[in-house]
């Protein structure tokens, strides 16, 4: 009699590791374990760039695969592994094992040469090792790497990837150093001074040290009508409209020590931090973090030639030390005022966050905008456009009692699934669109090679077109198809919220400020029309509109 298997594997990065490869190899490790005995994988679950050190609930096809568990009526008798180091990872598999024990479904591994009996301590102290030594591993890796790229930027001043900063660009250097890099058509990279940027750049030092500040340093560049780092490089930054220069951007600048000519790594890091305290199980998220400057590792020479010197640099530093008094930090500063709709109310003239302002004793939400900042990036903006709280608070809160009222929570949750499932088909076609895309520009590079182009600069863009292929395809193939949200998840959101009309009575300002960000309620405020539109994300289609101030 056959036994029918559900295969699964993983592989996290695919800039270091072929994803068809690894699950091939995957795949053979677990062929060989069960076709000896009758096996046969009928089903297979495998995810694509998901880090081991994330759970198996948060990964697309091992959360697939659990839920395939709970149907009676699944098509697989057995759930077979070819790698546990890739499956699980520290406490994983106490977490996960349960459940295939739970509905009867059996788990095979190599490492124990068939199914693991969940009653054999042997068997739970072997995959238990398992998963402390792939999270042993992968720290392992995370240390080896570290260092390899403190010593290289501290004794060659190596250019180690990211964005140019702004003033700079790239140019090449030459094969890459590490012989299997170089092999596979990478190339190595130095900072070179950009002829137009790099002289926006010595400006904007040279007037900050001749006592002009930010705000007036990035007012006289819009004025100047000079494009901000972001609007000089749209190709990189698509996601942003924002055409003026901004505070933080000339900032960032006067602080960028690589503007000396030395390179500097390790200005941030990446922290993993849980993402709910009260359900460990949930993992851990991303968050990059500024290192303190006593933590950054400088070449010990120069590595590119540089736009400011170093005593200019540091005098620069000294006087934004000095301008802030001793008061300046990384961290936005808590306000101390409570506002129901923080971060919630964007402008409508220019699609930004308004400010809450405290005015009377009273919350206001404002948006002020320079006259050449709304000039450059063609708004017809106000000086400032203000909102207050009270008078948008009633009819907003009788709006959201009124939509998750126990009579309409059915068919807005449903409203809302249908609204989530069709963003994820309309990402699943940008994404193929991007596929073939890539398939043009193969076609294209392996045409010039026929006609005689350089074989060496083509094989670098070929390479270069099949990683982002791969990273497509892995991202395809991690976005669901259909069901990207089930009912279930919504109404579990919701019951988190409880009872709305009750709570939107009851509750404190900064607790209706939380409750509002678990619903993702946003509002705009169009005040051309005295109308704030408020909506749900998942946006369900009962948008309200608010009129204010009297407004019909």
């Amino acid at each position: 009699m056959t036994t029918k298997f559900a295969f699964y594997g993983r592989v996290s990065t695919e800039d270091n590791q072929d994803p068809k490869a690894s699950r091939a190899w995957q795949l053979r490790q677990a062929n060989r374990l069960i076709e000896p005995r009758g096996g046969k994988i009928v089903a297979e679950y495998f995810d694509v760039d998901k880090s081991r050190s994330i759970p198996w609930t948060r990964r697309p096809h091992a959360t697939a695969l659990l839920d395939e568990l709970r149907d009676s009526a699944r098509g697989f008798d057995a759930v077979v592994i070819g790698e546990p180091h890739r499956a699980f990872y520290g406490n994983q598999y106490g977490l996960t094992i349960p459940l295939f024990e739970h509905f009867g479904v059996p788990l095979w591994v190599p490492e124990v040469g068939g199914p693991i009996d969940p009653a054999n301590e042997a068997h739970d102290m072997i995959m238990s090792v398992f998963g402390g030594l792939s999270k042993g591993e992968r720290n392992r890796i995370k240390v080896r790497v570290r260092a390899a790229m403190a010593a290289i930027a501290a004794t060659e001043g190596r250019y180690l990837g990211g964005r140019p900063p702004y003033g700079y660009e790239l140019e090449d250097v030459g094969p890459h150093p590490n012989p299997a890099k170089a092999a596979d058509g990478k190339r190595l990279k130095r900072l070179r001074p950009h002829p137009v940027h790099s002289l926006v750049v010595k400006w904007i030092f040279a007037q900050f040290l001749h006592g002009m500040g930010i705000h007036s340093i990035a007012e006289e560049l819009t004025r100047q009508e000079i494009l901000s780092p972001s609007a000089s490089d749209p190709l990189r930054n698509s996601h942003r409209h924002q055409r003026a220069w901004s505070k933080s951007a000339v900032r960032t600048i006067l602080t960028n020590p690589r503007y000396t000519g030395r390179q500097v790594w390790n200005r941030q890091r990446k922290d993993e931090v849980l993402i709910d305290i009260e359900d460990v199980a949930l993992g851990t998220m991303t968050k990059m973090r500024w290192n303190d400057k006593g933590s950054w590792v400088w070449s010990d020479r120069g590595a590119h030639e540089p736009l400011v010197s170093i005593s200019d640099f540091e005098r620069v530093q000294a006087e934004f030390a000095k301008r802030a008094r001793g008061s300046y930090q990384q961290k936005p500063k808590q306000t101390r005022r409570p506002y129901c709709y923080r971060g919630r109310l964007k402008c409508g003239y220019c699609n930004r966050k308004m400010q809450g302002n405290w005015n009377n004793d009273q919350a206001y939400y404002r948006c002020r905008i320079r006259a050449e900042y709304a000039l450059v990036n063609e708004i017809d903006h106000p000086k400032v456009v203000y909102l207050r709280e009270a008078e948008i608070a009633q009819e907003v809160d009788g709006w959201l009692a009124t939509v998750f009222s126990p009579a309409r929570i059915e068919t807005t949750i449903a409203a809302m699934v249908s609204a989530v499932n069709d963003s994820g088909a309309h990402a699943a076609a940008a994404v193929r669109k991007d596929i073939a895309e890539c398939d043009r520009k193969l076609k294209t590079y392996r045409a010039a090679l026929d006609a005689g182009a350089d074989a060496e600069e083509v094989t670098a863009w070929i390479n270069e077109t099949k990683a982002k292929q791969a990273r497509l395809e892995g991202q395809l193939r991690a976005t669901p198809q259909t069901g990207s949200i089930e009912r279930e998840e919504i109404a579990t959101l919701l019951g988190r919220c409880g009872d709305l009309v009750q709570m939107l009575g009851e509750a404190e300002p900064a607790d209706k400020a939380d409750l509002y960000k678990e619903l993702g309620l946003t509002m705009t405020y169009y005040p051309q029309k005295q109308l704030v539109e408020a909506r749900v994300i998942p946006e369900p289609p009962h948008v309200r509109a608010v009129r204010v101030r009297g407004g019909t």
